[in-house]
């Protein structure tokens, strides 16, 4: 069974945390992790990308010259899509590019992006993670006493508005709660700071 060791506000070691083995102590799979990276990142696509068609582009009302005659290619409207600042040619119009993963493999991936950070040693368990004032300066002092530098992941066991305020001014360290925990968010972190109560919270839910 996996373990964690607890730390607390200041940054000394309280002990140590039994993590359940069907959150944190399956073997990770690769697939299931590059799916729900994948899906992540195309749900985030805006799809806002637009082109004209010869339909959309301004002028090109009238015939350039006549059908037949003059020797050159017959033309119907400047616009057309072989002429400099005619329409595009199926060109990308806006669409949105997010799709669904099934529930189960959904789970499959977050329950081993928790299993590859309890194997590399990288979830901090904090015995009552929260501030008594939205202060930046205070939780940045609390990330150095337990030694996080670079990007993390806050997860707390409901919204905390001292603790979210506090940190998103500090670049890197995004926070989050137990029951909407995301993959990307997971791997992206190079530590995965975790309330106590939160990872019950993780635990109940996911399990």
């Amino acid at each position: 069974m996996p373990k964690a060791t607890v730390y607390d506000m200041t940054g000394k070691k309280t002990g140590e945390i039994e993590l359940l083995d069907a959150i944190f102590g399956i073997e990770p799979n690769e697939v299931a992790l590059h799916e729900a990276v994948k899906n992540h990142l195309a749900n985030c696509r805006q799809g806002t990308q637009s082109t004209l068609t010869r339909a959309e582009v301004r002028g090109g009302g009238i015939k350039p010259w006549r059908q037949k005659g003059t020797g050159r290619a017959r033309q119907g409207s400047i616009r057309a899509p072989q002429w400099t600042h005619g329409g595009i040619a199926l060109g990308p119009k806006p669409r949105s590019y997010s799709y669904r993963l099934n529930k189960k493999y959904r789970r499959l991936a977050l329950k081993s992006a928790l299993s590859a950070k309890a194997q590399a040693g990288e979830i901090v368990v904090i015995e009552n993670l929260n501030l008594d004032s939205i202060k930046t300066k205070d939780f940045a002092a609390f990330l150095k006493a337990i030694e996080v530098s670079g990007k993390a992941l806050v997860v707390t066991p409901a919204v905390n508005e001292s603790i979210v305020k506090s940190a998103r001014n500090i670049p890197g360290i995004k926070t989050t709660t137990a029951t909407i925990l995301n993959v990307y968010d997971i791997l992206n972190a190079g530590k995965f700071i975790v309330d106590r109560d939160a990872v019950a919270k993780i635990e109940e839910v996911f399990a």
